[in-house]
């Protein structure tokens, strides 16, 4: 990457800058090729970063189908984490984990279960497990919540092989008309797609381990026995281990870090260690030299973070990004940008600047794929709530298991939101559908810069810097003004 008018002498956020375009042999975004950077080797460079009210199993099937990775946070208990690590690894890799209800449930258990998926469909299944309808929220419109399922279901059904192809599915959705086929091995429900996912499925790649299943990181904290908890979460069969805390350049981290190396390095199995939060190049270098394969890189960037305004440390997380991922590739290794992600331009210019992947947060908090319930405002909007990772709220999860003297000391300590509203966007509910935002955004930010891949695009892109009337100069127009 290089200036286009050269490099100012002071630091930039993703604001700042703009990419100009260049000549570029590069006819369609199609040609792109969007694998990660980082060692990974992902289809696509984004990560689901690790907060409780972001990353759960529904998120790691759903991004891991379509390239990406999820990190499970570390304030799980291991046991939960394992059960959720095997869900993941057990899931169907092309097809959708489905929604599934008995005949007898209610209306109203239903009406609960369908805000968990973006596409709002549940499988009403007998009790061995083979599909007899499907309900919707247009079969329970109307209906008493006390109603009985099978009263209101649909037993019009599409019925696949798990091995049909994305084509095939299509095609027998639109000759039936029907808003879901589903998936049946011997007489058993194994997955479900509808027409929008049989054409993700034949565009994006899932991220498979070395067994053909689908990937799935997890975070560890730096206190507590860490030996032990790397040991299970390698067990359980976790890809990436996260090591994870605000101030990454610290003695206890890089002693974690060493730690963490140790016991991959006695394991018979290879995961990358990602370690951070750092934003400088010393930091970047004494968490490498301490056995990270990736470093994470961000301090205050992130939607529900507070740390800048509390404690004036950060930095702008452009720089901070380009001056890690330079020193990174000193070493032979990469840096994931975590933080102030907004837009889908803001992931291009972060692997603009040399990023191997970016861990988008709140973006993803207002999904469906969310752990979180969905709840309605009083003008009906939907949301989900979300949190910051060292609020008062998550530091009360954290040290459950400590005195309730010591719970209210660490709680005078907080740096984060306990508590904002991700409303989901009516254009883009699922997680699926900013994926498709920001992919296509990122695709053509490469043809732009005349890259295939991103090594190239890291290579070849053109950045300036702009005022905030430049910036603001770019944004659409949603009303006339």
């Amino acid at each position: 990457m290089r200036f286009l008018t050269g490099k100012p002498d002071y630091d930039l956020t993703y604001d700042d800058v703009f990419m100009a375009p260049r000549r570029s042999s590069v006819t369609s975004r199609l040609d792109v090729d969007l694998t990660s950077t980082d060692g990974l080797g992902l289809p696509l460079p984004l990560v689901v970063a690790n907060m409780t009210a972001i990353s759960g199993r529904r998120m790691a099937e759903t991004v891991a189908r379509r390239g990406g990775i999820a990190v499970i946070p570390q304030d799980l208990p291991t046991d939960i984490v394992a059960n959720a690590i095997a869900k993941v690894k057990s899931a169907h890799t092309v097809f959708d984990t489905p929604l599934t209800i008995d005949p007898h449930a209610t209306v109203g258990e239903a009406l609960m279960l369908l805000p968990k998926r973006a596409h709002q469909v549940v499988v009403v299944v007998d009790q061995d497990g083979a599909p007899i309808g499907t309900v919707s929220e247009a079969d329970l419109a109307g209906m008493d919540r006390f109603s009985q399922v099978h009263e209101a279901m649909s037993s019009d059904l599409t019925l696949v092989s798990p091995d049909a192809t994305p084509t095939e599915v299509f095609d027998e959705l639109s000759a039936h008309r029907h808003r879901a086929a589903l998936a049946v091995a011997d007489g058993r429900l194994v997955g479900l797609m509808t027409i929008k996912g049989a054409l993700r499925a034949a565009l994006y790649t899932p991220a498979l381990d070395a067994s053909g299943r689908l990937k799935i990181g997890v975070a560890v904290g730096i206190s507590g026995d860490v030996e032990a908890r790397v040991e299970a979460l390698l067990e359980a069969g976790a890809d990436v281990l996260v090591m994870d805390t605000a101030h990454g350049h610290q003695e206890r981290m890089i002693s974690a870090v060493e730690r963490c190396h140790a016991v991959v390095e006695a394991s018979d199995r290879t995961v990358p260690i990602v370690a951070g939060n750092v934003v400088t190049a010393d930091g970047t270098a004494d968490l490498i030299e301490a056995g990270a394969d990736v470093i994470k890189v961000g301090v205050g960037p992130g939607a529900m973070c507070t740390t800048r305004m509390q404690t004036g440390v950060g930095r702008p997380q452009f720089s901070a990004v380009l001056e890690c991922a330079a020193e990174a590739r000193e070493s032979g290794k990469s840096v994931w940008a975590d933080g102030g992600v907004r837009h889908p331009r803001d992931v291009a210019l972060a692997l603009a600047a040399g990023a191997g992947a970016v861990m988008i947060g709140s973006w993803f908090a207002g999904t469906h794929e969310s752990p979180g319930e969905l709840l309605y405002a009083s003008d009906g909007r939907p949301y989900k709530e979300s949190f910051g990772m060292a609020s008062a709220r998550a530091v009360r999860a954290r040290t459950r298991s400590q005195s309730a003297f010591e719970r209210a000391r660490a709680a005078l300590f907080e740096e984060g939101i306990s508590s904002s509203r991700m409303y989901l966007d009516p254009a883009r509910p699922g997680v699926e559908d900013l994926l498709d935002f920001i992919v296509s955004g990122v695709r053509s930010s490469c043809t732009y810069a005349g890259a295939r891949d991103l090594v190239e695009f890291a290579n070849q892109a053109i950045v300036g810097v702009q005022s905030a009337s430049g910036y603001n100069e770019g944004r659409p127009l949603h009303s006339s003004w």
